[in-house]
């Protein structure tokens, strides 16, 4: 074996994110969190849900939150309480993870694509007035990688139109935008709390806010299979409720979330701090008025791959979200658009690359994987 290869083989993976550490921090809080619900014997609709959805609203300066199964029912109740229905079409960016489309698709809609600003990775707000037509009948922002769109000219758009805006901040809670946070800014905000989030339950699980008492008592209905009161349905609903054991966990991860957030935000400081010596790479955009709670650090290259392959060699995780932007997904090839029509969209996806991102990383791995990224370049 070269010596080479044995001071690889001796490295420590650095894993893309790892939640062994946080578990061992507040691990006896968990386990009296789910405790606590066992011994109540109460598992839906209870008051660790209520407790939460309080919570929840509160951290984003609304009044109301409704827990669902997951960030997708988020959507999917979201797009169904502000009036969409089977025919109408719901703009959206084309960067984004699949379950922003398919719950326009899940409701016979049709999802209408637009392209990103490349420096932010969102949706470009001069995108909407060129995508909407007369049977546009919403929009989707979508607050990516930890970073809020720029809301003003989307919302401007939207009441412009008389469009229902939902924030799909599932990779944002607790980002800022000019003073607010994500959720509070459209109609509603669609939260996801899958387990690598920077909340994240022990499962699926998802939330939706808003500042509208009609909108969430028309969730409440929605949720619970469309019952107004028990055993009485004024319309189809679903069967997607928060649980009272993923509620538990999530208010005792809550309670850590601004201290997570805060070590999140000095390791991507670190990152971009240590990158500024590596040429031909661009860092994560963060301009006035934005609070970047960085779900995952995103450096672009224009070569993605091959620094991929070169970091999996020295035990370093990077991930691409997302490799394939939905108008090339085949499940939109009927939708008729077609590769070139999204130019910023598509290039960003082949760029694009995830670092390790988690609040327990460690300065010394940052300055591993800032060496590797370096090292590839300078070869």
């Amino acid at each position: 074996m070269s010596t080479h290869a044995q001071l690889n083989s001796a490295l420590e993976p650095i894993p893309q994110f790892d939640l062994s550490a946080q578990y061992a921090a507040i691990g006896a809080e968990i386990r009296a969190a789910i405790e606590r619900v066992l011994s109540s014997q109460q598992f839906i609709l209870g008051r660790e849900g209520a407790a939460l959805e309080e919570e929840i609203a509160s951290l984003c300066g609304v009044a109301y939150g409704v827990g669902v199964a997951s960030g997708t029912d988020a959507l999917i109740l979201a797009l169904r309480a502000c009036g969409v229905r089977a025919g109408d079409e719901v703009l959206l960016p084309t960067s984004t993870f699949v379950a922003t489309g398919s719950a326009v698709s899940a409701l016979g809609a049709k999802p209408v694509f637009a392209d990103i600003r490349p420096e932010t990775y969102t949706l470009d707000p001069s995108e909407l007035e060129r995508r909407v037509t007369l049977r546009t009948r919403a929009v989707i922002v979508v607050h990516l990688y930890g970073l809020a769109a720029d809301m003003d000219p989307i919302v401007a758009f939207a009441k412009s139109r008389k469009l229902p805006l939902i924030e799909d901040c599932a990779q944002a809670i607790g980002a800022g935008y000019k003073g607010r946070r994500v959720g509070s800014i459209g109609d509603t905000g669609c939260f996801s709390f899958y387990p690598t989030k920077n909340l994240g339950a022990y499962g699926d699980g998802g939330m939706i806010v808003t500042n509208s008492a009609e909108v969430a008592a028309r969730l409440r209905t929605l949720r619970n299979h469309g019952q107004t009161t028990k055993y009485i349905s004024s319309e189809p609903g679903w069967n997607s409720r928060l649980d009272e054991i993923q509620a538990a966990i999530l208010r005792v991860k809550l309670r850590h979330l601004a201290d997570w957030q805060s070590a999140r935000r000095s390791n991507a400081a670190e990152y971009t701090r240590l990158l500024e010596r590596v040429p031909g790479i661009m860092p994560p955009y963060e301009g006035e008025g934005f609070e970047h709670v960085y779900h995952q650090y995103t450096i672009r290259t224009e070569q993605r791959d091959a620094l991929q392959h070169h970091l999996a060699a020295r035990k370093i995780d990077s991930t691409v979200y997302y490799p394939h932007p939905l108008h090339l997904q085949p499940l939109y090839a009927s939708l008729g658009d077609k590769r070139g029509d999204f130019p910023h969209a598509e290039r960003a996806a082949q760029e694009v690359l995830s670092l390790p991102m988690y609040p327990e990383l460690r300065k010394g791995q940052i300055a591993r994987v800032v060496d590797a990224v370096a090292n590839f370049l300078k070869c």
